[in-house]
């Protein structure tokens, strides 16, 4: 039953026996409904009582906005009992989107000319809190006064109201800059500590306010140099320090005022080096103020001595028990180990060793700084480690992980075999969780490395046999059976030990794959394309044609169209076959800046399109293609959203690319190829390469035959994920067949329209 104005204790009490939500629930809107009624009733005897148990009930959850105006009445009661809990109400209740700040402007004003501190105080703490823009430009006069006030009480509430009027109307700083001049002077620690607080806000909102306040360093230092120096103090001491409060306060002011200027951080160096060396670091309060000032030190001009003496700072506490203390090391260091790089490295042990923690966070951040201090003098070590963490380490680290060591390895590999080695490490025991482009990557690192050919397709053909789950692993080692499949037959391995192997154990182990259950598509086209380059490699040629005329049927249309391609190679092309089934060239990255990959083949440079969901079919060695193609200039033309790359006349060809914005920053462009000569052209191939800042993707063409005298197109889609804006640039390769002989034509086009990549 609802008591009659019952008292806010026994409010609790009776709710706290509640047994559920719901009847938590019901007692509520009982009470609700009680003191609506009261609301009603204009009863100023319970109001404040009443507005009290509301609060309570707004804390829990519970509507209680209908008593909004009733906290505006208690406002404006000349009672302190009643100001205290309306102005309470007022904070809790109320927001900036409120019609009644209009009300509540008049009442604040009245309040902060008071003759009781105690009024006046509810007022600035009340405008601080929820003060409106219109609220802080009406109130502001009020508030700078107070801030002159001898009153220590007011003057330290009167500082942070006027941080919060300075971040609603940064306009109005100026008006609080006369009364700065004598705030540090107070000995008061609580206005000490509001002070710096709002010249912290001024020095951040105005780089005018930072110069003029940076004369202020030397009184900055004296203060923070009385309060480590101090003697016990029972009103300040927080576990054996003086104030630390005030201290992590002006060491971010410090960090402030010496960021980018020589004078101030030179000015403050001392008192740096005096609080890292005397703070005890016994309690966590004592490592704040550690933490603040290495901090501070990292950001100013420092000396390097006092740089390193702070990264040891870090370093101990990597060893501290509290694992938040080990977090806040871990990324602290991350962000200093570029400018202090060997300083770091004297902690890398220790670092490594934040691996085996059990704290996800923290395992997360030490993997990141032990990239970060990966160099060529300690590569063999830090990547024993990283790898074991790599096997061990969650699945939600995998990627990452691989990812870091793929790049580590690619910058600082003292060897290939080495980093050969490492990848199919990676490969083998997270392969499921490696980038999309470790594949073609660790192909392209193989076939440059011509002595470790025998050497890798042996390691990788064991590997096949122990676990064919990881399926960039197994998609690698196809590729690597298919081309120096002879060279594992052959027992040429120098490295190692040479493995005994038959031509008919290396296809049963590929035919394996191409009827695996854990084979994906793309696996199975990388198989049956090893198993087709074998037959210029193998003496098992009719084994091959046999399981290439199989998948001729395959439900996979992928896997069929190979089928067909390399079943019409052993009848229509055998003559052909050796020289298309050639191994692949040397490739080589040229050039960092331009499209994604240049490979340099024999001396020419064209564009190649890595895809690492569809292998290549097949190869042709680039001297054949060179002797049989003719050389064309291709003209680039933009004609008011329509480009075009036509080819010259003696040919015919002609490409337009038609674009449209699919979102702001991925541009469709459509190409248009059509034929004005009188034969088709056909094997029509469209590549094209874009530079890394780019993402490209080439979707499926509409047809690989271009019909002659204009009778029909070839169209395919381009979709190129442009996030930065950057102009957009596009090399072109145009491959086909016109008249019996292969054509192949190379462009740049570099005057896209800005519409099609702003």
């Amino acid at each position: 039953n609802v008591i009659p104005h019952r008292k806010l204790r026994e409010l609790i009490r009776t709710i706290r026996t509640a047994r559920t939500q719901a009847e938590e629930r019901e007692m509520i809107q009982k009470e609700c409904a009680a003191i609506r009624s009261s609301f009603r009733e204009e009863d100023n005897t319970y109001r404040c009582r009443n507005v009290a148990k509301l609060l309570y009930m707004h804390m829990l959850g519970y509507p209680a906005h209908f008593g909004q105006l009733e906290c505006l009445k208690l406002i404006a009661s000349q009672k302190f009992t009643d100001k205290r809990i309306g102005y309470l109400g007022a904070m809790l209740l109320l927001d900036e989107r409120q019609d009644v700040h209009l009300l509540m402007t008049n009442c604040i004003k009245n309040d902060l000319n008071h003759s009781t501190q105690y009024v006046q105080g509810l007022a600035l703490c009340t405008l601080g809190c929820m003060g409106s823009s219109e609220m802080c430009r009406d109130l502001a006069g009020e508030v700078e006064k107070l801030l002159k006030t001898s009153n220590s009480y007011l003057r330290k509430k009167a500082a942070l109201c006027a941080v919060h009027v300075i971040r609603k109307v940064p306009e109005l700083m100026e008006m609080f800059l006369p009364a700065t001049k004598n705030l540090l002077s107070e000995k008061n620690h609580g206005v000490l500590h509001t002070s710096v607080v709002l010249l912290t806000e001024m020095c951040e909102r105005s780089p005018d306010m930072l110069l003029h306040f940076r004369k202020l360093v030397p009184q900055l230092v004296r203060i923070l140099k009385n309060l480590i120096m101090s003697g016990y103090s029972p009103e300040h001491d927080v576990s054996g320090i003086s104030d630390p409060f005030l201290q992590v306060r002006i060491l971010r002011l410090l960090r402030i005022l010496g960021r980018s200027d020589d004078d101030s951080s030179e000015a403050m160096n001392d008192i740096l080096a005096q609080v890292a060396t005397n703070t005890e670091t016994s309690k966590n309060v004592g490592n704040a103020i550690l933490y603040e000032t290495v901090l501070t030190i990292m950001d100013i001009k420092s000396e390097s001595g006092l740089r390193v003496l702070a990264i040891n700072i870090l370093g101990r506490f990597l060893l501290n028990n509290d694992k938040n203390i080990r977090y806040v090391a871990l990324t602290s260091l991350l962000k200093t180990v570029q400018t202090d790089h060997n300083a770091v490295q004297r902690h890398r042990s220790t670092i490594v060793d934040c691996l085996k923690d059990l704290d996800v966070s923290i395992k997360r951040r030490a993997m990141e700084l032990s990239f970060a201090l990966v160099n060529g003098n300690n590569i063999r070590g830090m990547m024993k480690e990283l790898l074991y963490f790599l096997d061990s380490c969650d699945p939600e680290f995998k990627a990452d992980c691989a990812s870091g060591v793929f790049l580590a390895a690619e910058k600082y590999a003292p060897s290939k075999r080495w980093h050969i080695d490492t990848i199919m490490r990676v490969l083998t025991t997270a392969g499921s969780y490696v980038r999309d482009d470790s594949v073609p990557n660790l192909i392209q690192l193989i076939t440059n490395s011509v002595e470790m050919h025998a050497y890798t397709v042996q390691r990788l053909y064991k590997a096949l046999l122990d676990d064919i789950s990881q399926q960039p692993l197994v998609q690698v080692s196809s590729w690597c059976i298919g081309e120096y499949g002879d060279l594992l037959v052959s027992g040429q391995c120098e490295e190692e030990e040479p493995i005994q192997v038959t031509e008919d154990e290396v296809l049963d182990v590929l035919e394996g794959l191409l009827v695996s259950n854990l084979s994906t598509p793309v696996t199975r086209g990388y198989s049956l394309t090893a198993i087709m380059k074998l037959s210029t490699r193998f003496s098992s040629v009719n084994r091959i044609k046999k399981v290439v005329s199989i998948y001729g049927s395959s439900i996979d249309v992928e896997l069929q169209q190979r089928a067909v391609e390399y079943n019409a190679l052993f009848k229509k092309y055998d003559h052909m076959r050796p020289a298309l089934l050639e191994r692949m060239p040397i490739m080589e990255k040229t050039a960092s800046n331009g499209p994604t990959e240049i490979v340099q083949t024999n001396g020419e440079t064209e564009p190649s399109v890595p895809d690492t969901k569809h292998p290549p079919l097949v190869t042709q060695p680039a001297n054949q293609v060179r002797e049989r193609s003719r050389s064309h200039d291709i003209s680039v033309l933009t004609i008011a959203g329509r480009f075009s790359v036509t080819d010259d006349v003696k040919n015919g060809l002609k490409i337009e690319f038609t674009f449209e914005r699919a979102n702001p920053n991925i541009a469709v462009i459509t190409i248009h190829a059509t034929n004005t000569t009188e034969a088709d052209m056909t094997e029509f191939v469209f590549q094209a390469a874009v530079p890394k800042t780019f993402q490209l993707q080439l979707l499926s063409p509409s047809s690989n035959i271009v019909p002659a005298l204009n009778q029909g197109s070839v169209t395919q889609v381009i979709r190129v994920l442009n996030p930065q804006k950057q102009q957009l640039r596009m090399r072109v390769k145009l491959t086909y067949t016109h008249k019996g002989s292969p054509v192949q034509d190379l462009a740049e086009v570099n005057n896209f329209p800005p519409q099609s990549w702003q």
